[in-house]
């Protein structure tokens, strides 16, 4: 590309950052990456009235936490700043009359009562109320007042908005880069207030302006804006500027039913739409997930890089990404598909980092340093990592490799353990005293060579003895349990299991 690719994410700071929202960032940081761009956060706090405090820093960490780091922005300091619409609020008059002297736009006056009359008045005609060409001569403001009057309600105080101003019968021809061509008939467009009688502007009016100001080249934002493109378009025409290229995301839709990804999605189903906690929503990040994982899947919400391959780092997808095949149709949301990609980077993770991982939670249940040592760990994660989704899981997978049993699998139990059970758990504790080398190998050939040798069933024995050791009848090859945990540990266990099991099955 000729042009120095310049792109920008803009949240409002009124909440958490939704996930669709994160895949909006991440669309835009590979665009710019692949093409050797800058990528700019821009907050958008012109709506003063839904500032959120603490939204700004929650955004800022969840990039921060997903690996998309901006070049300019609130912190990271470039030569188009401030990054804050805020501490921009001095610009937009400027800009705001520049429309006017033109002729490009116009003051009114309309209260907000008068205003909710005609809305109520054209509701009860069945039809519905819009400010624009064929009524705005008969409403309040410059154009239906004499100029002198208009500026000397200016000069009283009087409250007002800039509106721009429409041209009627026009087609606007526009292009999406995903949509293709769009044509707008002007007849069915509003005039838009531009400009509040608070002194702020409004979000089109600081979003074209600080586009351009900032030289941002392309616009890559959610479908949600795709009815803002006439009038953003018809701005950068008035103020005679270039427009950048525009493209309209697909929305994230709910797992089932109709309509887009909602929090209540989230409550109702069990999983996050956020990135990172906030208040009592838990994010993806205390799930579990790791954010090279959900990376990964929001890219391929929306977008299919024309391959079979589904597991991506970000240097791939800055490499694959092609704005061009990316969906118009809106992308369901799979919350099994977002397990699955955590699991596949669970299994691309070293033992070791796993085992480091895991360590933290070994110390919430207050286990001895001999239980946490990182060599024993690191076996253990070793043989349960295939069967986990979340570093979280091998507590409930290992526990036992940690601690005996405290209770039994009522239905193992019953189904297991015999009369004479108990009878055989002892005498093979007496066989495992006598053993000199506790390695799974031999552990195995002596155990099963004593069954050959005492005319037993490997059903009578090993069955039970999984549950003596495990408490249940999960987990990896019994021998390897039992020489991981060792020698005294495990007759200590059969013993128990031995007297406990024992009094049930007696009674």
């Amino acid at each position: 590309m000729s042009q120095k690719v310049r792109v920008r994410f803009a949240p409002s700071p009124t909440g958490p950052l939704h996930i669709g929202g994160v895949r909006t960032a991440l669309f835009n940081y590979l665009f710019a990456k692949k093409y050797d761009g800058d990528f700019i956060l821009r907050i958008e706090d012109t709506d003063r009235s839904r500032y959120i405090e603490g939204a700004e820093d929650y955004i800022i960490n969840a990039l921060q936490w997903c690996g998309l780091p901006f070049d300019e922005g609130p912190r990271v300091q470039g030569p188009y700043g401030p990054y804050r619409q805020s501490e921009r609020k001095m610009l937009y008059r400027k800009y705001a009359d520049e429309l006017i002297k033109k002729g490009k736009a116009y003051y009114a006056f309309d209260t907000a009562e008068k205003l909710d009359y005609h809305r109520k008045n054209h509701e009860a005609q069945g039809k519905t109320f819009i400010y624009n060409w064929h009524n705005r001569l008969k409403l309040d403001n410059s154009l239906s007042l004499m100029p002198e009057t208009a500026q000397e309600r200016i000069a009283n105080g009087e409250e007002y908005v800039v509106r721009f101003l429409t041209p009627p019968d026009e087609k606007l021809q526009l292009i999406d880069m995903i949509r293709g061509s769009i044509t707008i008939d002007t007849n069915t467009l509003d005039d838009k207030v531009l400009f509040k009688s608070d002194g702020m502007p409004t979000y089109h009016l600081a979003n074209i302006v600080d586009d351009h100001l900032m030289k941002i080249s392309h616009v890559i934002r959610g479908e949600e804006w795709l009815p803002s493109l006439a009038l953003h378009q018809q701005l950068y025409d008035a103020f005679e500027w270039q427009a950048p290229s525009f493209a309209h995301l697909p929305l994230i839709m709910k797992p089932t039913g109709k309509g887009k990804l909602s929090k209540r999605d989230g409550e109702k189903l069990g999983f996050p739409v956020f990135p990172l906690q906030w208040k009592d929503s838990i994010g993806y990040r205390e799930t579990g997930y790791f954010p090279e994982a959900v990376v990964n899947f929001l890219a391929l919400l929306g977008w299919n890089p024309g391959t079979e391959q589904e597991i991506f780092n970000l240097q791939e997808l800055i490499k694959a990404f092609d704005i061009s095949r990316v969906n118009k149709s809106g992308a369901r949301f799979d919350p099994d598909k977002t397990k699955w990609y955590n699991q596949q980077y669970l299994q691309k993770k070293t033992d070791a980092q796993l085992a480091s991982l895991f360590q933290p939670i070994l110390e919430a249940h207050d286990l001895p340093d001999t239980k946490r040592n990182p060599t024993y760990v690191e076996k253990i994660v070793a043989l349960l990592k295939d069967r986990a989704t979340f570093v979280s899981d091998f507590w409930e997978l290992s526990e036992y490799f940690f601690r005996p049993p405290e209770s039994y699998n009522e239905k193992a139990f019953q189904k297991q353990w015999k009369d004479n059970t108990s009878e055989i758990m002892g005498q093979l504790v007496s066989f495992l005293e006598g053993l000199s080398d506790f390695s799974e190998d031999i552990l195995e050939q002596k155990v099963k060579g004593w069954i050959g040798e005492m005319k037993l069933s490997f059903g009578k024995v090993l069955p039970p003895l999984r549950l003596a050791i495990v408490g249940d009848m999960k987990g990896p090859h019994l021998f390897t349990i039992m020489s991981l945990i060792g020698q005294s540990d495990s007759i200590e266990r059969i013993q128990r299991a031995a007297v406990l099991l024992g009094k049930l099955s007696n009674k």
